[in-house]
């Protein structure tokens, strides 16, 4: 029979917090590790594309910013299942939490897409189908935290997050499958976990290292958002006021 514990344990403010602060410094130093060797390698070393020369270097931060978008929403979707189902309300913090820097992230996949769109199809943005469903996901993401702040009830508030969280998750596969279903501007996958790459070992190395770090550092960040806003929901109970108070002490 399994043992379900450790899932129990996850609505545990202080446990939270207390596993949170052994897990934050091995995720940011894999953040940083992992994202100065794949910059270096990429940018750097890599060979240049036999079609596009240097310019396809931007897909070192471009894909990886659009694989951990998409990542992170379905992680919403998973928070809000979570909260509605099993009541935890640490969910909804992961939930409101990881929205600000999945909007950031989804930016960043259609800034750095415009880059590599122009000298590619000679326009910044296209009305192609991934780029349109990539803009869609970046409005999911404002509607999300527009939710979470226009409504004062800290629980209505969960709720109508989650429920748009669950809803707008239909989205990931039209972005995932746009360049399959409909005839669009945008290549297929540069990048997948289940197929063989199309590009050199020395090519698609510093991407796979790129794209584990977005995640360490998503990981890394999230972490000390939910950290704080633990601290913040919890100030009225004795743990969060004496690990607050040792703060103060160690000058943090």
């Amino acid at each position: 029979m399994m043992n379900w514990t450790w899932f129990h344990k996850l609505g545990s403010p202080k446990w939270f917090y207390e596993i949170s602060s052994r897990w934050l410094p091995w995720l940011a130093a894999a953040a940083v590790l992992l994202l100065l060797v794949g910059l270096v390698w990429g940018l750097a070393f890599a060979p240049p594309d036999y079609q596009q020369g240097n310019s396809f270097r931007i897909i070192y931060i471009h894909v990886p910013a659009a694989f951990l978008a998409q990542s992170i929403y379905v992680m919403l979707a998973v928070a809000g299942t979570v909260g509605l189902v099993w009541k935890m309300k640490l969910a909804d913090v992961a939930l409101q939490q990881a929205a600000p820097i999945g909007a950031w992230i989804t930016f960043i996949a259609l800034v750095t897409g415009a880059i590599w769109g122009k000298p590619t199809w000679g326009t910044y943005w296209v009305w192609d189908a991934r780029l349109t469903s990539m803009l869609i996901l970046l409005f999911l993401y404002f509607g999300v935290i527009a939710l979470g702040n226009a409504i004062t009830n800290r629980d209505s508030a969960a709720k109508a997050c989650a429920v748009l969280s669950i809803v707008g998750v239909v989205n990931i596969p039209i972005i995932k499958y746009s360049v399959e279903w409909w005839n669009t501007l945008h290549q297929p996958a540069t990048f997948s976990v289940v197929e063989k790459p199309s590009m050199p070992f020395e090519m698609w190395m510093p991407l796979l290292i790129m794209v584990l770090g977005f995640y360490c550092f998503f990981g890394a960040v999230l972490l000390l958002r939910m950290r704080l806003e633990v601290l913040k929901r919890e100030a009225r109970s004795s743990w969060a006021k004496a690990e607050v108070k040792a703060q103060v002490e160690k000058g943090l």
